[in-house]
């Protein structure tokens, strides 16, 4: 497998994760003109799976690190495919639960509130995973939880901008701020399922057996297969608008059908960059790190997707007291590792 091994490339390759992470979404508002977000979402999870098949045989069988992906599926135990696919199942009832809030809320209240709460309690799971494994933190706990706790602000602040403009649209934020609350809880912990499942003499605080990526195909395949017990759910008892039948799915247009792909694709590229830093970077920093996609969303929905532009006067301030705690966070928790 194609690993890196310095701490510096790492957190570039963390950083590359976060803009996958925090853009992938732009495919769904693509898509969401004409199309329905349980749609897109069949599509999505396909471009997941064929990218992690896609990284498994190319990047995880490249390189002298570790065993290549074939002969590590021979040696891989069950109970380390089991949190592999555990993570992937925790993930995409999470995933769809995001993906519902922006369908609701839009990006600039998704990814702040269910990215940031992810974010913050992932950063605690795999913090404690390494130190249950280790006996000893990694890095810095001083300069990482401080990070948390300006990262925790800002959070605050954007559940604040959003009250202030779900106040102006006369619509109640209950919903989109519920299903982010849900969506972070349940996205904090599949990084440490994934993790678990690896060969700790490679990753800090694995107690598997498996290669990085080979983990993060085990994952993708959880993921695509609990997509059938999910999201046909989401179909009948819709968060928004009237039930929605899979017949639907087959009068999407090529372009409407790619998008999706895309966006998996996109993900996925993130899990593979991440994956193959956390050894170097280990699991809480790269967590945290890759994790860091609020920050990038924020920028999509405020800049690009202009979801802001109907809050009262005053709202740009929070939004950029916001941001500017992020960054601060994602640099407190860079440093913590040196």
């Amino acid at each position: 497998m194609v690993t890196v091994d310095q701490y510096g490339l790492a957190v570039l390759f963390c950083i590359l994760t976060m803009t996958c992470w925090g853009s992938w979404a732009n495919t769904q508002k693509l898509a969401a003109r004409t199309w329905r977000f349980e749609l897109f979402y069949w599509d999505f999870i396909a471009g997941l799976l064929l990218a992690a098949t896609l990284a498994a045989f190319t990047i995880g069988s490249w390189g002298d690190t570790g065993r290549p992906f074939l002969a590590d599926l021979q040696q891989a135990g069950a109970s380390s495919i089991f949190y592999a696919m555990l993570g992937g199942t925790v993930w995409n009832l999470g995933n769809l639960l995001l993906v519902a809030a922006i369908a609701v809320a839009g990006m600039a209240v998704g990814f702040p509130i269910g990215g940031g709460i992810a974010w913050v309690l992932g950063i605690v799971v795999n913090f404690l995973l390494v130190l249950l494994s280790r006996g000893e933190p990694q890095g810095n706990p001083t300069l990482l939880f401080t990070g948390v706790a300006v990262i925790v602000a800002a959070i605050l602040l954007s559940m604040k901008a959003y009250a202030r403009l779900a106040s102006a649209r006369k619509k109640p934020s209950a919903a989109g701020i519920l299903f982010s609350v849900g969506a972070g809880l349940l996205i904090a912990f599949f990084y440490g399922l994934v993790v678990k499942s690896m060969d700790g003499n490679f990753v800090a605080g694995g107690t598997g057996n498996l290669m990085p990526l080979t983990g993060g195909f085990f994952f993708s395949l959880g993921a695509f297969l609990t997509t059938f017990l999910f999201n046909p759910v989401f179909m009948k008892r819709p968060v928004d608008g009237p039930p929605v039948a899979l017949s639907e799915y087959w009068k999407g247009s090529l372009g409407t059908h790619l998008t999706g792909v895309l966006g998996g694709v996109i993900w996925s590229a993130g899990l593979t960059m991440s994956f193959m830093a956390v050894g170097a970077a280990g699991p809480a920093v790269s967590y945290a790190l890759s994790n860091a996609a609020p920050v990038v969303a924020i920028l999509w929905g405020v800049l690009v997707w202009k979801e802001f532009a109907q809050a009262p006067p005053g709202t740009n301030r929070l939004l950029v007291w916001m941001f500017a705690c992020y960054l601060v966070g994602l640099a407190l928790i860079t440093y913590s590792n040196r």
